[in-house]
């Protein structure tokens, strides 16, 4: 029975008996020379488990399940290659309790049932404690996680529970009120390569039979994406093809060649971030959808944070984009969410959606430059006071000083608009949006002139003339020079002030 986790489960007692030999007295799949690695690599104590920092520290819960002082039911909530079968191993092996491992994948009412009567006789007798690992149990249904209850309830079995899902949405109510909930995040870089190299040198792993090279653990490291199991798995590979050609090391090309992925040449803190990110923008911006979905490609495949390119696609679709067409922030933010809801690697599907959204849609960099605009003359000391027909009137004492005085409610005019001073008076006329005549904008431009007029109480035209693009904007092809406000960013800058954070 596989696990999604780092470890092979055994079949559940009492449920469907494995073959003599197979599963070892822990209710796992005993460990033997021909398992895989990350099988034979398995911590054998607290100590050797790498991350999860927060929640090894002391009087923490893990502490507290592994070492058996609280008999608390847990549920492990956390990505595949985390640990979660990992610390079911350990809560195993830390104390005289009797142990039942199943897998929800296999398991059913029955089985389960089967167990909590063997625990409930044991315990009446005076036997030892029962825990009850059940992993992936997101895919019980509601009737067979209802079937626990009243054995966690009254402590006849301690449930440790391990899932994928999120359990707000996969485990019911019920049953998640009544056990703790630990998440588990996925591995970072450094701890990763610590098991790599534990693994390299460990006697229950290469046991320094073969070195691995920095770039080949690079490339290994990046592979993982937080997973140990999928690393350790990449390098038992790769040692199997080293040993094959009698090398006494893993380098790059053999690593390469054992996992079938190319090592993509980015680094998330050097110059290649920069510059695929560059290009990325800019080829979304230049409207070449193919380009841009490369640049997508190369960044998810190098293992980039996921969140990083929704943000750039966010301050894209106001940055080059804006109101030519103003639905691309929605798709851009409903896309960040993505990413948080969904998750890497079903997300790479929403994040190509709106590439393709944004490379294929009318562009204007109206907004930018406006508020560029704006900002200078901030920065510059330009703007007055308040106009006293706009300051606060609803406090005690703002009619005696005048305070809303003739302002008037633009919704008292059939046309929605009246004639108002709104800007301090030394910025009184002054233009800082710019529409473009790019898609959804066009329509802007042409109502815009009328507004401006009707506020500013200007008098009508003699004949009405074509409203004319700025010089400058995106309609004349040409770039808007930086105005030094936010968000107004040089042509070339678009990855770095992101990537510096």
């Amino acid at each position: 029975m596989e696990s999604d986790a780092l470890f092979s489960l055994g079949e559940p007692a009492g449920a469907h008996p494995a073959p003599a030999g197979s599963a070892g007295v822990d209710g796992f799949t005993a460990v033997g020379e021909d398992s895989p690695l990350p099988v034979r690599m398995r911590p054998r104590s607290l100590d050797e488990l790498v991350g999860q920092e927060h929640l090894l520290a002391p009087g923490a819960p893990l502490r507290q399940l592994v070492s058996a002082t609280a008999p608390m039911s847990v549920i492990l909530w956390g990505p595949p290659g985390s640990g979660k079968t990992t610390i079911a191993h350990l809560v195993a092996r830390a104390t005289d309790r009797r142990f039942v491992a199943m897998s929800a994948l296999t398991a059913g009412v029955k089985d389960v049932r089967a167990v909590i009567e063997t625990a409930r006789r044991q315990r009446r007798s005076g036997g030892p404690q029962t825990v009850l690992f059940i992993d992936e149990v997101h895919r019980f249904s509601k009737t067979q996680q209802d079937s626990l209850l009243a054995a966690v309830e009254d402590r006849t079995v301690t449930l440790l529970a391990a899932t994928t899902e999120n359990p707000y949405f996969s485990v019911i109510s019920p049953l998640l009120s009544r056990c703790v909930l630990l998440t588990l995040q996925p591995l970072d870089d450094a701890a990763v390569r610590a098991l790599l190299r534990r693994a390299v040198a460990d006697e229950r792993g290469l046991g320094g039979t073969l070195s691995l090279e920095t770039e080949a653990e690079d490339h290994l490291v990046r592979l993982a994406a937080g997973d140990v199991r999928k690393a350790l798995t990449a390098l038992e590979a790769a040692a199997a093809s080293a040993m094959a050609l009698g090398a006494a090391r893993i380098d790059l090309a053999t690593a390469e060649q054992a996992v079938d992925v190319a090592a993509v040449r980015y680094d998330r803190d050097g110059d290649a971030h920069y510059d695929v990110t560059s290009a990325f923008i800019k080829s979304m911006r230049g409207s070449d959808v193919d380009a841009a979905l490369h640049w997508l490609a190369r960044m998810l495949v190098a293992g980039e944070d996921a969140r990083f390119i929704a943000r750039r696609l966010v301050i894209f679709a106001s940055e080059d984009v804006g109101m030519a067409d103003p639905s691309a922030l929605s798709v851009a933010t409903a896309t960040a969410h993505a990413v948080e809801y969904v998750g890497l690697p079903e997300v790479q599907l929403n994040l190509a959606q709106a590439v393709i959204h944004l490379a294929t849609a009318p562009k204007s960099n109206s907004a930018t430059a406006a508020i560029g605009a704006a900002i200078a003359d901030v920065r510059a000391g330009r703007g007055g006071a308040v106009p006293r027909g706009l300051r606060d009137a609803h406090y005690a004492g703002a009619k005696g000083l005048g305070h809303g005085t003739g302002y008037r409610y633009p919704h008292d005019d059939h046309r929605g608009v009246v004639t108002q001073q709104y800007a301090p008076d030394d910025l009184v006329g002054t233009d800082y949006y710019r529409p473009s005549q790019h898609g959804a904008e066009r329509s802007v431009g042409t109502r815009l002139p009328l507004l401006r007029r009707i506020v500013r109480g200007l008098p009508a035209p003699a004949a009405q003339a074509p409203v004319a693009v700025a010089s400058g904007s995106v309609g004349d092809g040409r770039r808007q020079p930086d105005a030094g406000g936010a968000g107004a960013t040089r042509e070339g800058g678009d990855a770095a002030g992101e990537g510096h954070q």
